[in-house]
């Protein structure tokens, strides 16, 4: 009877153990249960950094390309995007890259040597990466470029993690146009609140760079293509290759991107022009070149430069000086006869008599002493300021106003597209960052002396270069106001066309001046040049017209000249339409616009005389 009860006491402990061990089972069923069906935020970050510390132990990776469509000028001339050679280093302990330490010493020095280093600065770099990165040489701002000994030797090196790879360089070193071709840069904020499905699915990242001005991002959905090229080295969670699986290509395969930009500019041109204002020394203004009969743009110099690679650093400017408004001084005055000639406050044979000193307004006239008794192609051609001060004041501030909107000042005239010609569903507008400029200040009671300074291009009165250019372009085309434009056609990747751009016209709402008014302002540009203030530049390849201007400004507190020239040439067969501008230079200085106008119209001449061969 004893051993029956031991036996029972023996089979509910048991009994017991198991319901326990049952307990314990289902609750970390259930656990589990829960954990897979409505997880912790907790828990799934925790596993969302574990499947990332795996990944990372395996895998590092490199871009190569950023698969952004690339721009060309109008002879199919690259403007961005080059490839070349260069060092590309992947992170893992020293060890790891040569197991012997003599031969990996030996490899380290031949490295340094071929790359003009001292191998403790090349090994100090290579030991302090932690994601994997391309060579840049001291100083330098980009990947530097291998010359083929200096592939060949670092081909020969056994050094793992140690690769000679394509990488493409999208900003050259000598960047053209830069400002209006623009630069791509990060913007995580933008992203997520514009992107979030992207960010979800993986196709786009907080760090992915969008473009950040002119046509960078104007076009940028277009730009962005398929993604990017890379490169992956696999190492294990040591941080040492893994064998057999070395480096694997990855990329998108599609035939049709990136897509090619095809612009209206002209390398050589830009080039020229370009490199003839470092040798002039201009600090801070702008150069645009017209097509004169279709008003594309050939050419856009902005300064400062623009350095994609240091953006807000100085010496370099985000700024396009081309298509930002400025005090335009007497280059107005064409909008000034123009008004007058059109609401007929002038008539033919009058004359002006200018001393020197309007009399009112505190208003003198450039020319200390005055011009004495001019007619108007005179007063146009000496740019006296008491003659258009007192036709000015003949006008109505609304024909002034009208007057400069049918001349594209006062509104911005760069090219804009239709909102379904370009596949993006929106209107496009090719340079977003353009300034319409002001005749008037808004809400400002226009009296006399508000209207005297408005007609010599003072007061509030502001336009771009780009407008100053487009408004001769405007004359040469009797009246017609044209959009200039800067990119004429989109090709997928294979050559096959997206869409092309047309040029196309931006009408004033008040209509447009008259062929004979707009004969009579080019008569007077030509009296400039033969007997005016831009007689200096009379001697040149071509016969050239034009407008000068100085317009009083205060920078820092300090006054200083914006000086200005816009004109045309040749003067039989106008061919290209060129504005110069000259910012916050000293007052009582030569006008270094008008030189410089001088220099690109000779500059244009010789690149026509060498296309014509």
């Amino acid at each position: 009877m004893k051993g029956n009860g031991l036996r029972g006491q023996r089979n509910g402990r048991i009994f017991r153990m198991l319901i326990g061990i049952s307990g314990l089972l289902v609750l970390l069923l259930v656990r589990l249960a829960w954990l897979q069906i409505a997880p912790s935020r907790q828990a799934a970050g925790l596993r969302e950094d574990w499947r990332s510390e795996a990944v990372m132990q395996r895998e590092r990776s490199l871009m190569l390309d950023s698969g952004r469509g690339d721009f060309y000028d109008r002879n199919g001339l690259a403007l961005t995007g080059e490839s070349y050679q260069a060092l590309a280093v992947f992170p893992m302990r020293a060890e790891a890259r040569q197991k012997d330490a003599a031969a990996r010493y030996n490899a380290l020095i031949r490295l340094a040597a071929a790359l003009g280093v001292s191998e403790s600065e090349l090994s100090r770099w290579m030991n302090g990466l932690r994601e994997p990165a391309f060579w840049i040489s001291p100083g330098g701002r980009a990947p530097a470029r291998l010359t083929q000994a200096q592939a060949a030797v670092l081909a020969s090196l056994r050094l793992n993690g140690v690769r000679v790879l394509p990488y493409r360089n999208r900003y050259p070193d000598h960047y053209m146009a830069a400002q209006a071709l623009g630069y791509v840069s990060q913007h995580p904020e933008y992203i997520r609140s514009n992107y979030g499905e992207a960010l979800e699915d993986g196709s786009m990242r907080e760090t992915t760079l969008l473009g950040g001005a002119g046509l960078e991002r104007a076009l940028d959905p277009l730009l962005r293509g398929a993604g990017p090229t890379g490169v992956s080295f696999y190492t294990d969670a040591k941080s040492e290759p893994l064998p057999g699986l070395d480096m694997r290509l990855r990329g998108s395969h599609n035939p049709y991107y990136p897509l090619r930009v095809v612009t209206t500019l002209d390398r050589g041109i830009e080039r020229r022009i370009e490199d003839y204002l470092d040798r002039s020394g201009l600090k801070e203004g702008a150069v645009v070149v017209l097509d004169a009969e279709n008003g594309d743009i050939l050419a856009m110099a902005s300064r400062p430069k623009l350095d994609p690679s240091r953006l807000g650093q100085a010496g370099t400017d985000q700024a396009n000086h081309a298509i930002r408004a400025a005090v335009p001084g007497s280059v107005f005055k064409v909008v000034t006869e123009a008004a007058a000639l059109e609401s007929r406050a002038v008539h033919a044979g009058e004359t002006f008599a200018c001393g020197g000193s309007y009399g009112k307004y505190g208003l003198h006239c450039w020319k200390k002493n005055g011009h004495g008794t001019l007619d108007l192609k005179g007063a146009f051609a000496n740019s006296c300021n008491i003659a258009f001060a007192s036709i000015a004041e003949r006008l109505t501030p609304g024909q002034l106003a009208q007057t400069a909107d049918k001349l594209g000042i006062g509104r911005r005239i760069g090219w804009v597209s239709e909102e379904n010609l370009l596949p993006l569903g929106r209107a496009v507008r090719l340079l977003p960052e353009e300034e319409g400029g002001t005749v008037f200040a808004k809400g400002m009671a226009v009296d006399g002396g508000v209207l005297a300074q408005t007609g010599i291009g003072q007061r509030d009165a502001r336009l771009s270069p780009l407008q100053a250019a487009n408004m001769i372009v405007t004359l040469l085309n009797h009246g017609r106001v044209l959009q200039p434009r800067i990119v004429r056609e989109i090709r997928y990747a294979n050559g096959q066309l997206v869409t092309e751009l047309p040029v196309q016209a931006t009408p004033s709402v008040y209509g447009q001046v008259s062929p004979s008014t707009a004969r009579q302002l080019l008569e007077g540009m030509r009296a400039v040049v033969d007997f005016g203030t831009g007689r200096s530049i009379k001697a040149g390849v071509w016969q050239v017209a034009g407008k000068s201007g100085t317009a009083e400004t205060v920078r820092a507190g300090n006054p200083r000249n914006n000086q200005w020239f816009a004109g045309y040439g040749p003067v039989d067969s106008p061919r290209y339409a060129v504005a110069v501008l000259v910012e916050n230079r000293l007052p009582n200085t030569a006008n270094q616009a008008t030189a410089l106008f001088r220099g690109v119209m000779n500059m244009l001449a010789a690149e026509t005389a060498k296309g014509a061969k």
